[in-house]
């Protein structure tokens, strides 16, 4: 199964690992689905990685962050979504997300975002609770 995991649900999960997010996290950790990932959402997970506030949430340094964003590229699936058409019409900033799920015919694409999830009607869009009860 190809998923799309929304950033906030990825951070939650690696920031809390007994939330609803983070069984999910655990879940991909144990190889219960594949995460596919755009170059535009990598970029975004670093770069809200080296925000203070998150840094010191994860217990993370620089080298740590920097090697875990390698690890990640090894791990997924990242794809180029330009050239994609899609639109989420409640938030711009949303469109690369729905974009990924798109190009990648993901399954699922699991988001805290509601605007995001307003689209699951169209599109396979699952909140982080849906989306573990499946697992």
């Amino acid at each position: 199964m190809k998923v799309v995991l929304d950033s906030n649900v990825f951070l939650s999960g690696l920031a809390s690992p007994q939330s609803v997010p983070g069984k999910i996290i655990s879940a991909w950790d144990n190889h219960s689905f594949d995460i596919v990932i755009s170059e535009f959402q990598l970029a975004e997970i670093a770069r809200v990685m080296a925000y203070p506030k998150v840094k010191k949430l994860l217990k993370w340094d620089d080298e740590q962050i920097q090697a875990f964003i390698r690890q990640l590229c090894l791990r997924v699936e990242v794809i180029d979504i330009s050239g994609v058409s899609a639109q989420v019409p409640t938030d711009r900033d949303d469109t690369p997300i729905l974009a990924t799920l798109i190009a990648a015919k993901a399954d699922f694409l699991v988001s805290g975002d509601k605007d995001l999830l307003l689209l699951h009607e169209k599109y396979p869009v699952e909140s982080s609770a849906e989306f573990v009860l499946r697992l």
